[in-house]
């Protein structure tokens, strides 16, 4: 992203309903902003008082939120970029709504190195059209074995630390690690699967995986490793980010954690409360992803902990592949699905459907992963950057994977009918996305 410093010049977004999950605010009103901060907002911020200095943008009566921050990405550069690049997948972001994201360390090589870290950090602010902010990796080469520099990655970048798809498994490398990121209280996000019972495992574990053939992952996996690393939390006081969690035995002992105040989150991927085990239907790679689908009652279960607050987050869990790693027998097949430019519209259904009212989704996607990751955004408020959404929360459409911005386009949703998209996407107080009234 590459913004230009020197604009100061002022921007009026008038005829908004003004949604601040931060605060709580849902008014009509208008927004000011010059160059890259916000200046005012509210009710009683009208044109009428302003300048012919001042950019007028009507949203005609849309919604105006802050930006969203995706905690979970995968972008593939370097090392995969014929999958996605920074740019690619920046563009894909901003078409979405997303105005901030964190690429996940799995590239080639690995970003566990200063080095590594500010090139991402730099390529970004080269080639990306919205804010691209790098997680390093806890282990060398994410091997499991030797800790990184954690204080070090955190000095040049790193915003959080994880081994992306893969779970910390052993539990002194993960006391270790929790309890050297206590010293300068840096956040650690788990993929929590343990890996000896999900070896070999391609999809849920249960009915439908017997009766396609399928070798299972089951849930236990999930809750048995989340168990385990609530006890180092416990030990350590450190800060743990479950980043996607899938089962309703796993957001319970998250409910529990939490109740004693340890300093544990839990994370969402839209996949996981859009659709469960049944979805991978005749065998629909597209369908394949980690954690993978579940059953109907554990999707519900992710709903109603989005609802009452377990869930802190929800992310893509963007994972592009090209179309050889998933035109594949499933069980070869590569895991993962894209995510960016559905992960709005996915969430709203739950408050189209009544389940979730529309702030607490907004927290999940603003307020609450800029809480966790240390960022002055995600809110809308005097002197807040200028990173906004302004986006049409009713209109129906249906999902074209010939449409998406990303150079993957593997996505189960291709045809689904949907409601709510991103209009305008606004980064550092420029427009870096707006959505052509025909489409």
């Amino acid at each position: 992203m590459s913004p230009n410093p020197m604009a100061r010049r002022r921007k009026l977004y008038t005829n908004a309903r003004l949604l601040d999950p931060a605060s709580g605010l849902d008014v009509k009103g208008a927004l000011l902003t010059e160059g890259d901060r916000i200046v005012d907002l509210g009710p009683k911020l009208s044109s009428g008082g302003f300048a012919g200095d001042v950019e007028q943008i009507d949203c005609q009566g849309h919604c105006l939120a802050p930006g969203l921050i995706d905690m979970h990405v995968w972008l593939r550069e370097p090392g995969a970029e014929h999958q996605e690049t920074l740019a690619t997948g920046a563009r894909a972001a901003a078409a979405g709504g997303v105005t901030t994201m964190v690429a996940m360390p799995n590239t080639e090589p690995t970003i566990d190195e200063v080095a590594l870290v500010e090139f991402v950090a730099r390529r970004a602010g080269d080639t990306a059209v919205v804010r691209i902010l790098p997680a390093a990796a806890v282990t060398r080469g994410t091997r499991g074995e030797e800790l990184t520099e954690l204080g070090l990655l955190a000095q040049a970048g790193a915003v959080a630390f994880t081994e992306g798809d893969k779970p910390i498994a052993s539990p002194r490398l993960m006391r270790r690690a929790l309890s050297y990121a206590t010293t300068f209280d840096l956040l650690i996000m788990q993929h929590c699967e343990d890996p000896s019972l999900a070896k070999g495992g391609v999809m849920n574990e249960g009915e439908i995986a017997a009766r396609l053939g399928l070798a299972g992952i089951p849930a236990m996996a999930e809750v048995i490793l989340l168990e385990r690393d609530v006890r180092l939390l416990e030990a350590t006081q450190g800060r743990l980010h479950a980043s996607h969690l899938s089962t309703a035995d796993s957001l319970d002992v998250v409910r529990r954690a939490k109740q004693r105040g340890l300093r544990l989150t839990a994370g969402a991927a839209p996949h996981n409360f859009a659709l469960n085990e049944l979805d991978v239907g005749d065998y629909r790679t597209f369908a394949k992803v980690k954690p993978p689908l579940r059953v109907e009652t554990d999707r519900k279960a992710v709903v109603d902990a989005i609802a009452d607050g377990t869930i802190d987050v929800i992310s893509s869990a963007h994972a592009p592949q090209d179309p050889e790693s998933k035109r594949l027998p499933f069980a070869q097949a590569e895991f993962g699905m894209i995510g960016l430019e559905t992960l709005l519209p996915l969430t709203l259904e739950l408050y189209h459907n009544g389940s979730v009212p529309l702030l607490r989704l907004l927290a999940c996607l603003t307020c609450n992963p800029a809480r966790l990751l240390k960022l002055d955004t995600g809110r809308l408020a005097p002197g807040a950057p200028a990173d906004l959404l302004i986006f049409d929360v009713d209109t129906p459409w249906r999902v074209d994977e010939k449409k998406f911005r990303s150079k993957a386009k593997n996505s189960p949703y291709d045809g689904r009918r949907v409601q709510g998209h991103a209009l305008r996407t606004v980064v550092g107080g420029e427009t870096v996305f707006q959505r052509k009234r025909e489409s």
